[in-house]
């Protein structure tokens, strides 16, 4: 008869991935790479290569499983590690490399946008049309909640250049938000 292990707590998965178990393993894949996905899709646009840079995250995972010391997060820990892999494979490969752009900044005023029917699939297109200098640092400060000098540190850019293309990611989305809004009136009345 077979005996199924049960994977009822976070525990037991991690003590069954720490002793090689697949079926942990794939329990705990299953439970999180749509998660993992979403993350890797926010700075890889392409959607195999996200694919790949998950995979290889969880890999990381597995292998790094033995250094996890249940201090906060365990799904935190993963996640750090998966935007890591992120973040390397955007540095690694030329044709991913973050740009900065300094020329053709634009001035924006600090207008009340409304927003009432701006959906959240709609704002994450938008962060996703962003250059990939702009849209990386939007991600690790907006979205995953890291300080500017985490982001410089984890890029290797200067605090001012991740200040900068932080602004500069803000000031396109509220250009592409502003343009959306009269859209909006036009169609509601």
């Amino acid at each position: 008869m077979f005996s199924r292990t049960d994977f009822s707590t976070e525990t037991r998965v991690i003590q069954g991935c720490l002793k090689g178990d697949r079926s942990a393993q794939r329990h705990l894949y299953d439970s999180y790479s749509g998660k993992f996905l979403a993350i890797c899709i926010r700075y890889l646009k392409d959607r195999e290569h996200a694919e790949d840079v998950m995979i290889e995250g969880f890999m990381k995972i597995f292998d790094k499983l033995p250094q996890f010391q249940n201090k906060g997060s365990f799904e935190g820990w993963m996640k750090r590690i998966i935007v890591t892999q992120a973040l390397m494979t955007l540095r690694s490969n030329r044709h991913l490399m973050m740009e900065v752009n300094m020329e053709n900044e634009a001035e924006f005023q600090d207008q009340n946008y409304e927003l009432n029917h701006l959906e959240t699939e709609e704002l994450m297109e938008m962060v996703q049309s962003l250059p990939v200098g702009y849209r990386t640092v939007f991600n690790l400060y907006a979205i995953e909640g890291y300080s500017h000098k985490e982001i410089s540190e984890l890029l290797g850019i200067s605090e001012s250049t991740s200040k900068s293309q932080l602004n500069r990611a803000r000031n396109v989305l509220k250009e592409k938000i502003a343009c959306l809004i009269p859209n909006e009136r036009r169609n509601n009345g």
